[in-house]
C-alpha cells in the first residue's frame, strides 16, 4: 500500500499538471510583475531560473514546466490579489513575443506572408512524440500567431513551420524556435533522430524558386546548449578550426553513421549537410548552421551568432523568405541562389514511351564545368592550370591578363577645392547588383578571333589599344564637351591611370570607350555566342529583399532627397535585427560575385593544379569581370555628366564611393537638383540599386592633415570618409 506521503506527492504532481490552465494569460503576467515593481531578473533570481526565461513566459514563447510551473502560479496569484486589473481593461489578445516587437513590428514579418498560408500546428503543451507529419508547439495561441506573423511561411503545407529553426535548451526541454514566434517541442534525444525528427515531424523548408529547381533543405541552427545537449562541442579547437570540420573519428559522427547518415567532402563543419541519397524525386538532406563555430561571420551577420534564439529565428527567417534559405556563407548563398533562380537542368518533353528525362535549362550555365584547359589564358587567375607552362616568377601585364576591379583612386585637391570647408561623400547604393542588372553574359565557351570588329551586344574579353581616349574631350549624350582630364581617372583601370597599350577588357570597359567617342580597333578577342541575362532574376530578388528590409527600416523607395537623407540617419538603430539583415544582403551580392571567381583554399593546392571550385559550373571569372566593368564604367559615366554640368571633379573614389570636395555638409550641397529633380544620368539620391546615399562628411582640413601626417598626397580618403578614423595599420605602418 502506498504511503501517505506517496500519495500526497502524487497529489502535488497533478495539482502541478493543471496549474498551467490556471495560469493568466502571457500579457497578465506582465502586466501583474509591472504593478508590483518587480523585474525580470528578480523573478528569474526567485525561481533559480533565467531573466530570458521570464520574458519568454511573458510573451508566450514558452510555458512554466514543472516544479517551476507551480512557483510561478502561486506568484503571480498573490500578484493578482494585490493588483487587480483595472475594470475598464478589455480582454487581450496572446501578445506577441517580446523578440518580435520594437520599432518594427509583427508586419514586418508579415510583410512576405502568402494571402492564406497553411495553418500551423495545433497549440499544445506536451510535445509530439509520434511519427505523424506534425510538431506541436510550446506556446498557446501557436495558431494564431503563425498566421498574423510567419515571415517565411507558405501555401505549401509541407513547409507550414519556415524554412529553419532555431534549437536550444531550455529547463531541461530541447525547443525548436521557428519563424514567426512559433516553438515546437523536440522529442529527439540524439542528432541522428534530431535529422529524422526534422525530415518526418518538423515541417520546416521553403519550395523551390523556379518550376525545374528544388526545394530548399530544412536548416537547423544549433545553440551551445543544443550542441552540448547532443554531444558535440560548442567550440572548435585551433585545429579543428583550420580545418573546418570535427575530426571523422567523433563519437556523433559514428552515430550518424550507423543511423546511415551520410556528410558532403567538406564533413561536419559550420555549414554541415546530412543527407541519405535520395530515392527518386525524395530528397532526405538537412543542413546544420553553428554559431559558435563561427557559421555567421560577424563582418556580415554582426551579433547575429549571440542573439537569444527567438531573435536569431527572426534574423535568418526574413533572410530566408526574401533571399533564400542560407546554404552556407552570405557569398555560397549568392551563388547558390544564382542556381536556384537558374537550374541547369529540366524535364524534357515525354518521348514516345511517355517517360521524361534530364535536359539542358535553356539560359542557365548548364550541368557541366567548363573544361579547365579550355579557359582563355587571359581570362583565369594565377597559378590556374592554363597557365601551368608559364615561367614560375612570370608577372602577367595588362596584355596578358584580364584585370577588371573596383575602383581605387584618389587625387591631390586643388587650391580651388582647399579653399570649401568639406569633403562629402556618396555611396552607391547595391552597386554591383545594379551593374548586373539587364547585363548580357557569356552562357557557354569562348571563341578565340583575330582581329574582330567590336559588337558591344557580344559578351567576351577583347585586348584593345585605349591608350588614344583622351578625358580631356569626349562625347557626353551627342555632345563633344570639353573637361579637366587630369582631375578624371580613367575608366580602364582600377587605380585610375591612363592605359599605355594594348591591354585587356571585358565588352562593358570596351564600348564606354567607344561611347565616350573614341573608335576601337580589337586586336584579338574570346567571344561567348551563347549569351543571355543570366542575373536579372537574381538581381530582382536581392533587389527586393532590400527595399523591403529598408522600407520596414523606415525608408521608401519614393522620398524626396530632403526625406531621403532624414530617413537614412539612424535607420539601423530604428530595428538592429532588421539592419543585419540589410548588411547580409549586400554581402551576399558582392560574395556571391566573388565565388564566380573562387580561388584555391588550401587543401594541398600546388600552382598549375586544379583545384574544386573548377569543377562548378558557376565558376566564370568571365562573368566577374563583365559585372565589375559595368559597375566601373557606369560609376564613371556619371562623374562626367556630374563634371560636364557642375565643373565639379571627385577627389577620391574607392569602389562605389566617391569624395567630393563641397560648402556644406549634405551631399545636396554639391549635387544638382532643380525643383526637388537630378541631373539626368548624374548622381541622384535614393535608395534604390543604382541611386546613391549620404556615406559621410570630413572637413577638408581633417583630409589635408591626414594627408600630411602619413606623407601620403594621394591617400584615398574615401576609405576613412564615413567616420574620420584613420589608423597606422591601415597605410600598412
Amino acid at each position: 500500500m502506498p504511503t501517505e506521503n506517496e500519495l500526497f506527492s502524487a497529489v502535488d504532481a497533478l495539482l502541478e499538471e493543471v496549474a498551467q490552465d490556471d495560469l493568466p494569460t502571457p500579457a497578465e503576467r506582465k502586466r501583474l510583475r509591472e504593478a508590483a515593481g518587480l523585474s525580470q531578473e528578480q523573478i528569474a533570481k526567485a525561481l533559480r531560473s533565467r531573466r530570458e526565461t521570464i520574458g519568454n513566459w511573458e510573451s508566450g514563447v514558452t510555458e512554466p514546466r514543472p516544479p517551476k510551473r507551480a512557483a510561478y502560479a502561486r506568484l503571480l496569484e498573490g500578484l493578482a490579489a494585490r493588483f487587480s486589473a483595472p475594470a475598464s481593461a478589455a480582454p487581450q489578445a496572446l501578445a506577441v513575443p517580446e523578440a518580435f516587437t520594437g520599432p518594427a513590428p509583427a508586419p514586418v514579418l508579415a510583410a512576405d506572408t502568402p494571402a492564406a498560408p497553411a495553418p500551423a500546428p495545433a497549440a499544445a503543451s506536451r510535445p509530439a512524440r509520434t511519427a505523424r507529419p506534425t510538431s506541436t508547439s510550446r506556446r498557446p495561441g501557436a495558431k494564431q500567431a503563425a498566421l498574423a506573423g510567419n515571415a517565411a511561411g507558405g501555401a505549401d503545407a509541407r513547409f507550414e513551420n519556415g524554412p529553419l529553426a532555431v534549437v536550444d535548451v531550455e529547463d531541461g526541454q530541447v525547443l525548436a524556435y521557428c519563424t514567426g514566434g512559433l516553438v515546437l517541442d523536440v522529442p529527439a534525444k540524439s542528432l541522428p533522430a534530431l535529422i529524422d525528427w526534422t525530415l518526418r515531424e518538423a515541417r520546416l523548408g521553403q519550395p523551390k524558386l523556379a518550376g525545374s529547381g528544388k526545394d530548399a533543405d530544412p536548416l537547423l541552427v544549433l545553440t551551445p546548449a543544443a550542441l552540448e545537449r547532443y554531444g558535440l562541442p560548442t567550440t572548435l579547437t585551433e585545429e579543428e578550426r583550420l580545418a573546418g570540420r570535427i575530426p571523422e573519428g567523433h563519437k556523433v559522427l559514428k552515430q550518424l553513421a550507423r543511423a546511415e547518415w551520410k556528410l558532403t567532402k567538406r564533413g561536419f563543419g559550420p555549414w554541415a549537410r546530412i543527407y541519405r541519397p535520395a530515392t527518386g524525386s525524395e530528397r532526405a538532406c538537412v543542413q546544420l548552421c553553428i554559431p559558435s563555430w563561427n557559421a555567421l561571420d560577424t563582418r556580415h551577420w554582426g551579433e547575429t551568432g549571440q542573439l537569444p534564439p527567438a531573435e536569431l529565428a527572426r534574423v535568418l527567417g526574413v533572410y530566408a523568405s526574401r533571399v533564400m534559405t542560407p546554404r552556407g556563407s552570405t557569398a555560397v548563398t549568392g551563388l547558390e541562389l544564382m542556381t536556384a533562380l537558374h537550374p541547369p537542368t529540366r524535364a524534357s518533353g515525354a518521348d514516345a514511351d511517355g517517360k521524361r528525362h534530364s535536359e539542358h535549362n535553356p539560359g542557365s550555365l548548364g550541368k557541366d564545368a567548363i573544361d579547365p584547359m579550355n579557359w582563355p589564358p587571359c581570362e583565369v587567375p594565377d597559378g590556374h592550370p592554363v597557365l601551368k607552362d608559364l615561367p614560375r616568377f612570370h608577372v602577367r601585364g595588362p596584355a596578358e591578363k584580364l584585370f577588371e576591379e573596383a575602383y581605387d583612386w584618389a587625387r591631390p585637391m586643388t587650391d580651388a577645392e582647399c579653399t570649401l570647408r568639406y569633403l562629402v561623400g556618396i555611396d552607391v547604393n547595391m552597386a554591383f547588383a545594379a551593374g548586373a542588372n539587364g547585363l548580357t553574359v557569356g552562357l557557354g565557351e569562348a571563341t578565340h578571333v583575330k582581329a574582330p570588329a567590336f559588337d558591344p551586344k557580344l559578351p567576351g574579353s577583347w585586348l584593345v589599344d585605349l591608350s588614344h581616349v583622351d578625358l580631356s574631350r569626349v562625347k557626353v549624350g551627342k555632345e563633344w564637351v570639353e573637361l579637366d582630364g587630369s582631375l578624371l581617372p580613367s575608366p580602364f583601370t582600377p587605380k585610375g591611370e591612363r592605359p599605355e597599350g594594348p591591354a585587356w577588357y571585358a565588352t562593358p570597359t570596351v564600348a564606354y570607350a567607344a561611347e565616350l567617342g573614341y573608335e576601337v580597333h580589337p586586336i584579338e578577342a574570346y567571344v561567348r555566342h551563347e549569351s543571355g541575362r543570366y542575373l536579372d532574376g537574381w538581381y530582382q530578388r536581392l533587389r527586393d529583399a532590400y527595399l523591403a528590409t529598408m522600407a520596414d527600416l523606415g525608408v521608401a523607395a519614393d522620398c524626396t532627397p530632403d526625406d531621403f537623407l532624414t530617413a537614412m540617419d539612424g535607420y539601423q538603430a530604428r530595428d538592429p535585427e532588421l539592419a543585419i539583415v540589410v548588411s547580409a544582403v549586400k554581402a551576399t551580392v558582392k560574395g556571391g560575385l566573388g565565388k564566380l571567381r573562387e580561388r584555391p583554399r588550401g587543401e594541398g593546392w600546388k600552382p598549375g593544379q586544379p583545384w574544386r571550385a573548377l569543377s562548378r559550373p558557376t565558376w566564370r571569372p568571365d562573368i566577374r569581370a563583365a559585372v565589375i566593368s559595368r559597375t566601373r564604367t557606369n560609376l564613371h559615366r556619371k562623374i562626367v555628366k556630374h563634371a560636364a554640368f557642375t565643373g565639379q571633379y571627385p577627389v577620391a573614389i574607392l569602389s562605389d564611393c566617391v569624395v567630393y570636395a563641397a560648402g556644406g555638409t549634405s551631399p545636396l550641397d554639391f549635387l544638382p537638383y532643380r525643383e526637388g529633380k537630378p541631373l539626368p544620368g548624374g548622381f541622384k539620391l535614393g535608395i534604390n540599386p543604382g541611386l546613391v546615399k549620404h556615406e559621410g562628411t570630413q572637413n577638408v582640413l581633417w583630409g589635408e592633415e591626414v594627408r600630411e601626417r602619413f606623407d601620403a598626397p594621394e591617400l584615398n580618403l574615401a576609405r576613412y570618409i564615413k567616420d574620420g578614423t584613420v589608423t597606422n595599420a591601415d597605410n600598412g605602418e
